[in-house]
């Protein structure tokens, strides 16, 4: 429960710290995971981590309770919590995976210190808001939202869970954020203001700084590339229907042929499943040959996909930060992000008065905007390539590694 990047800092700064990691992934050893880490994100450790093993992970997936799924899994990390905490008490515990309602179990049974770092809340003042006004989404169903009794439930329902997750949080004495938008709704639930702070996670803009950025040579085809796992909040179908659009509808004129890359993980069965269902929808778009699925590479492979694409594209509604986003951005591709959550209001914004990248919001946005970015001179694209650049810098291992530090430095008091 405590991330490998988080563990990292902590020896850096604590050279007495012992960093122990609770994880359930028990088909691997400490070895394995630490070799994992550097493939997938070239994050190396200097220092030993010791790895607790637990066998009750099963009870905070999401496909154990189709119903109510929130508070099955909000339970079930209690039940997990427990047994980290008879195999292990720390001084310190700082929880990395949203599971808050540890947080009072460490603190007033183990007696810790406790700590987070919020990736993404469980529940957010916007899911109440989609709840409210009946709108159809992922994680809010046709048959729901057509019923007004459903969605009356379910409101009250959410805003029962929605007290709940700000009394479990308030138990927090150091709170980290990872964006302005996950921010927003922390304060709005959890009402800790004095002891929350924004870090910006870890992203190893370096490795993709050290790509060449210099003016696009004539190519036959340009790419454009999408980096975020194969889950449904991803809106992957999205992309597809904009690429199809700007495809069928010639934006391009006689420009030279494109291609859509799709990089990304899979976690279990139903991730291959949603990858074989958006295969379908490219077959049924008819640009079946014009989409390439990259799943689980390696990092460098990662690198160099990046460095010959033209655009980053990522279309996740309220994504709470965007390493994905930032990575494009680092490796010199010009990124179209959702006008919404960290991409808006933190990576593509003006750096210095300058142009980052470009923002949309539905299919008709993206198409047409992928059109103009490929409309630009290759000039104009690099200005735009130099600028998104630079703001990155900000993202970095080592103000990542400074502002942690500076935020769990009252857990070490």
């Amino acid at each position: 429960m405590v991330a490998g990047g988080l563990c990292l800092c902590g020896l850096l700064r604590y050279g007495n710290v012992t960093c122990v990691v609770y994880t359930g992934d028990r088909d691997a050893t400490g070895e394995e995971i630490v070799e994992g880490a550097f493939r997938r994100f070239n994050i190396k450790l200097i220092h030993p981590v010791k790895f607790v093993f637990l066998k009750k992970r099963y009870l905070v997936e999401a496909s154990l309770y189709p119903h109510f799924t929130l508070l099955g899994q909000s339970l079930g990390s209690v039940f997990l919590g427990w047994e980290a905490l008879l195999k292990c008490v720390p001084d310190i515990y700082i929880d990395s995976m949203g599971y808050a309602f540890t947080l009072p179990l460490f603190k007033y049974l183990g007696g810790c210190r406790v700590g987070c770092y919020v990736h993404y809340p469980t529940i957010s003042t916007d899911m109440l808001s989609v709840v409210r006004n009946q709108d159809t989404r992922f994680n809010n169903a046709a048959f729901i939202t057509n019923s007004p009794f459903f969605s009356k439930f379910k409101l009250v329902y959410y805003y029962f869970f929605a007290f709940m997750y700000g009394l479990v949080g308030s138990c927090s004495d150091v709170v980290m954020v990872n964006s302005s938008w996950t921010l927003n709704h922390i304060l709005s639930l959890w009402r800790a203001g004095a002891c929350t702070s924004v870090v910006y996670p870890p992203c190893d803009v370096q490795t993709f700084l050290d790509i060449p950025l210099e003016v696009e040579k004539s190519t036959s085809e340009y790419s454009i590339v999408s980096v975020s796992q194969f889950r449904p909040e991803k809106d992957h179908p999205l992309q597809i229907r904009a690429f199809a659009k700007l495809l069928k509808e010639k934006r391009v004129g006689q420009q030279p042929s494109l291609k859509l890359i799709l990089i990304g993980g899979c976690r279990n069965q139903q991730d291959e499943e949603r990858v074989n269902n958006l295969k379908r929808l490219c077959e049924e778009l008819g640009v079946g040959d014009d989409v390439m699925f990259r799943i689980n590479i390696p990092f460098e492979e990662l690198k160099r996909h990046l460095a010959e694409a033209t655009i980053g594209l990522h279309t996740m509604w309220n994504e709470h930060f965007g390493i994905g986003v930032v990575e494009c951005m680092a490796a010199g591709t010009v990124i179209l992000a959702h006008n919404s959550g960290g991409p808006k209001l933190d990576i593509v914004v003006p750096y210095e008065g300058h142009v980052t990248g470009f923002l949309a919001d539905n299919e008709d946005s993206y198409a047409e905007t992928m059109a103009y970015i490929l409309s630009l001179s290759p000039e104009k694209r690099l200005e735009i390539r130099e600028n998104a650049r630079r703001s990155v810098r900000r993202f970095s291992n080592q103000h990542f590694e400074f502002t942690f530090l500076l935020s769990v430095e009252p857990l070490f008091k």
